[in-house]
């Protein structure tokens, strides 16, 4: 069957023209792109809605363009055919022939594209005259003889309405709305007929039940009776049931008012044993609370007597201090001003190949491991690490863990190396898991929850006589300062750093 264009009188004349010069040429897909947007002479935004206003053909002038019919009302089957017939052919369009509106919904699975879909395609077919050409000229080519009997106007008898309806909106031939007007018709009349028919089915079905339910009526009535006749017996003997019931109630509740004398009674004596054991809590709480003050004035006085032992331990030392002195007199020693470890660092300065000591040399710089090494030349001195100040300015590209156990190690060797006492500190409220054992001679200590890694140097630095050589690495001008203050000597972390790099 040749594909021809049907006639829609909805469709503007140079639509039409160009729709016509697309269709006579099979071959060529080229059309004009003006379905992208919706022509505002279509009456209606969906199928099967009226426009707002119509204009009677006889209130337009002849030198005036009539306005476009408004739409038909659709039945509602007419209408799901229209918007299945336009889904099943969506996909076979090519994309710049769909509405934008309908490209994303061409996408959709077969059975939800006329489901999700519907709303939005007809109100494209409604709205978009060459659209609803397109579409048409595709139905029509899968119809086959029925849809070439719809475009002349013509219905075969035994077509289904419905299609023939659907096939004469899209179509739009001559006479389309009377095909549609029929088709409704017909559904109307198979849909009535199939009322009449429901209604005499359930018609005869209801007779059929009456009748049956007569015949149970009937056969309930006898059971009844006999039913009736076995109830009074059983109410005779219910009713004699009954006095005895009321009899034994009435012993029920002359036993049940002793049983609430005595309860009342029970709660009397529960009263004052829980009153009792309130007063017992009270004056077991009052004892707690002297036990309580009494373990505060012996806390009281084991600290007063930890004073007074402090105070004898004091004595003794200030008797041993004094009969040193008294011994110091007796040989004739003259008091020195300088301590044992100012003599040691003297005689290191004056060994033999070291200058002497010129001001440049005395102010060398903290950053020099030099200085580091004359420090811990010192006999009996203690080196005291700021950990993470050191590792995070040597080794900031590593992971913590691998610049505790690099400092460690490091510090490993210098024990070894001199001897002397060496202390690294770290923040951290409890000891970290994964750290090597550490080396004889290196002591590694955590902060406490609620002290930093400074607090517990100053402390150690406190902790240390004075006159020993305490040596403290850290670049926090803060912990320097402190450190100062209470006799120890700082450096910054590069001397350190340097001294590991030389090991």
């Amino acid at each position: 069957m040749p594909l021809a264009e049907p006639h829609d009188d909805h469709l503007p004349q140079e639509d039409l023209v160009a729709l016509d010069g697309a269709v006579s040429n099979p071959d060529d897909n080229v059309v004009s792109e003006t379905s992208g947007t919706s022509d505002p002479t279509v009456a209606g935004d969906a199928l099967g809605t009226e426009p707002e206003s119509a204009v009677s053909e006889s209130a337009v002038s002849e030198s005036e363009p009539a306005l476009p019919e408004p739409e038909p009302t659709l039945p509602e089957p007419v209408r799901q055919r229209i918007v299945t017939l336009t889904a099943a052919v969506l996909p076979t369009l090519p994309a710049d022939e769909v509405p934008v509106p309908l490209r994303r919904v061409a996408k959709f699975a077969p059975n939800r594209r006329a489901r999700l879909g519907a709303p939005v395609i007809a109100a494209q077919l409604t709205a978009d005259p060459l659209f609803r050409q397109r579409v048409t000229a595709r139905v029509l080519s899968d119809a086959g003889d029925l849809g070439a009997a719809v475009v002349e106007g013509t219905a075969p008898a035994a077509a289904d309405p419905v299609e023939v309806a659907a096939l004469a909106y899209l179509a739009r031939p001559r006479g389309w709305r009377e095909l549609i007007d029929a088709s409704g018709a017909a559904v109307r009349a198979e849909a009535d007929s199939a009322v009449v028919a429901e209604l005499v089915r359930e018609a005869e079905q209801r007779a059929t039940r009456a009748e049956h339910d007569r015949a149970v009526a009937r056969v309930e009535a006898e059971k009844l009776r006999d039913e009736l006749a076995r109830v009074r017996e059983e109410l005779g003997q219910l009713r004699e049931e009954s006095r005895q019931v009321a009899r034994t109630l009435r012993e029920t509740q002359a036993r049940e008012r002793k049983a609430t004398e005595l309860l009342a009674t029970e709660r009397g004596r529960a009263a004052r044993a829980s009153a009792d054991v309130d007063a017992e809590l009270r004056r077991a709480r009052a004892r707690l609370a002297e036990a309580e003050a009494a373990a505060g004035v012996a806390r009281a006085s084991a600290k007063e007597s930890r004073s007074v032992d402090d105070a004898r331990l004091w004595l003794l030392l200030e008797t041993i201090g004094q009969a040193a002195v008294g011994l110091r007199r007796e040989l004739a020693l003259d008091p020195v001003d300088k301590l044992p470890a100012d003599f040691v660092a003297d005689a290191f300065a004056e060994q033999p190949g070291t200058a002497p000591a010129s001001p440049a040399a005395r102010a060398r710089d903290t950053d020099d491991p030099a200085r580091l090494d004359q420090l811990l030349a010192l006999p009996r001195a203690h080196l005291v690490v700021d950990g993470y100040n050191v590792t995070k300015r040597g080794f900031g590209d590593m992971s913590l863990e691998q610049q505790r156990k690099r400092l460690i190690t490091g510090l490993g060797g210098i024990a070894a190396q001199t001897g002397d006492e060496i202390t690294v500190v770290f923040d951290g409220a409890e000891r970290m898991h994964g750290l090597p054992p550490a080396p004889r001679g290196v002591r590694v200590l955590f902060s406490r929850k609620g002290e930093t890694a400074d607090e517990l140097i100053r402390r150690l630095v406190r902790a240390e006589p004075a006159g020993r050589p305490v040596v403290v690495v850290s670049s926090d001008r803060e912990v320097a300062d402190g450190v100062r203050r209470h006799g120890a000597y700082p450096l910054g972390a590069d001397s350190l750093l340097r001294r590991l790099a030389r090991s």
